[in-house]
């Protein structure tokens, strides 16, 4: 699409035109990129933060010198000025002032409302509690193998307003609840839920309400991908509507089968890979690898290509990440499990049981979820963080229970309690803000620490 015809989607769809006063909540890396967006189509904007110099404070007012920014609070004076905000997905749509904006008729509009608006090429939306980032890196290697060049971001790497190019062909996009809460417009060509579990219950009120946040992936008349293995996502199906199944339990869609002494991963009753060719380890790497076959085939990308892909994926850093085996002992960072449900699939994938080391804020989660899969799995567990206590009343005495005071000293603790033969496990089921800056610098930490422990 060109410059006049994202103005006029943005007019038809989002009643943007040149009388508009935009306020942008939150200077982060999605509100920068929605800063740049708003410039290109000379679009009247300001833009708010409470903190006194956000991350992208410098680079906004070198490049858009004029625009007026409003730092250290929230002001009153914009909000009550602004015809359309666009609330970055780290502010809470409750902030008070947000709320009083929106109920006196200010129109809530988002980076994703604007991205869709923007292009005309097909969109993959993708979200889920967890696996999310996975099966929208494998998708993207999908395209690309496929010779149809392909661009992810959204929650995962780039903001969506940064990936738009005239030569892509196909966007996969990385929807979080908190991104999802606050669209409008968006009508993806395909979409999926890989999974729903308890998370950001600190946002939500419930899991029901969680749950309906998710579902407006589906918005509009695109092909759904379900997990079929899932109650809640099944539950969505419609039957006006195209769709695809995954499971690793039942014999349809695509799914998992043995024949001749070997599991494949199968489309219907067609042989696609073997499940012994996939790179990455685990159960829920394998619906991962069903749930992007299946989008792929929807979105008719050649099926060698994508097995190829998929043949190629390592997996991601900080999720189910092998670090080192030392004398026997191997390491194994999944950082990015940040909460109950991530932890409780990391935890399944193993037959044998680990030294799980655990902890941080867990975002008003029950951790209850987590106790049953904790006494199968777990041989002991060392905690850490704002909620250790919290996961040692829940465990009761079931397995050992060691407290750490940083990552590094929970490695130590763990290299003492940990056996020839045996795994020891990062997999937090909890966010790292309250000891980390996020979960990629408690990964890096933890990596450290064990190569400290090698040398």
């Amino acid at each position: 699409m060109n410059n006049e015809e994202i103005s006029k989607s943005l007019n038809t769809q989002l009643s943007l035109d040149e009388n508009s006063k935009i306020l942008v909540v939150g200077l982060g890396e999605t509100g920068f990129s929605v800063a740049k967006f708003l410039h290109q189509h000379a679009l009247s904007f300001a833009v708010i933060d409470s903190r006194k110099k956000p991350p992208f404070n410098d680079a906004l007012l070198q490049d858009f010198p004029d625009t007026p920014v409003f730092t250290g609070q929230f002001d009153k004076t914009p909000f009550d000025v602004a015809t359309h905000l666009v609330v970055s997905p780290g502010i809470s749509l409750q902030e008070e002032l947000v709320q009083k904006a929106i109920l006196s008729g200010t129109q809530l509009i988002s980076d994703i409302d604007l991205f869709a608006c923007s292009t005309n090429k097909p969109i993959i939306a993708i979200t889920g509690s967890n696996g999310k980032s996975t099966v929208t890196t494998m998708l993207g290697l999908m395209g690309n193998a496929a010779n149809t060049k392909t661009a992810i971001g959204g929650n995962l790497g780039k903001p969506a307003l940064d990936l738009l190019n005239e030569d892509v062909k196909l966007y996969v996009v990385e929807l979080s609840s908190f991104q999802l809460e606050r669209i409008s417009v968006l009508n993806a060509s395909i979409a999926t839920i890989l999974n729903i579990s308890a998370d950001h219950m600190d946002r939500h009120d419930d899991i029901a309400s969680y749950a309906a946040e998710k579902q407006k992936i589906f918005s509009g008349d695109g092909i759904m991908v379900l997990n079929d293995d899932d109650t809640l996502v099944k539950a969505m199906k419609r039957k006006e509507r195209k769709s695809f199944s995954f499971s690793v339990i039942n014999k349809k869609g695509f799914h998992l089968e043995t024949q001749q002494d070997e599991e494949w991963l199968m489309s219907t009753d067609q042989p696609l890979m073997r499940k012994v060719d996939l790179s990455v380890e685990g159960l829920h790497n394998v619906a991962n690898a069903l749930a992007a076959l299946a989008l792929g085939t929807a979105a008719g990308l050649n099926t060698q290509a994508m097995c190829n892909a998929l043949r190629s994926f390592k997996g991601l850093d900080h999720r189910m990440q092998k670090i080192a085996n030392i004398k026997g002992v191997t390491w194994v960072n999944d950082s990015k499990a940040t909460n109950m449900g991530a932890c409780i699939a990391a935890l399944k994938g193993y037959q044998d049981k680990v030294i799980l080391i655990a902890g941080g804020d867990s975002k008003g989660a029950d951790i209850q979820e987590l106790i049953p899969v904790i006494k199968e799995k777990a041989k002991c567990v060392v905690l850490l963080g704002k909620d250790a206590e919290k996961i040692d009343k829940a465990i009761n005495g079931s397995v050992p229970s060691y407290r750490a005071e940083s990552i590094k000293e929970a490695v130590q603790i763990a290299a003492t309690l940990a056996t020839k033969g045996e795994n020891v496990l990062l997999s937090p089921a909890c966010a790292s803000i309250d000891q980390y800056k996020n979960y990629q610098e408690r990964g890096d930490k933890f990596i450290a620490a064990v190569k400290e422990l090698a040398a």
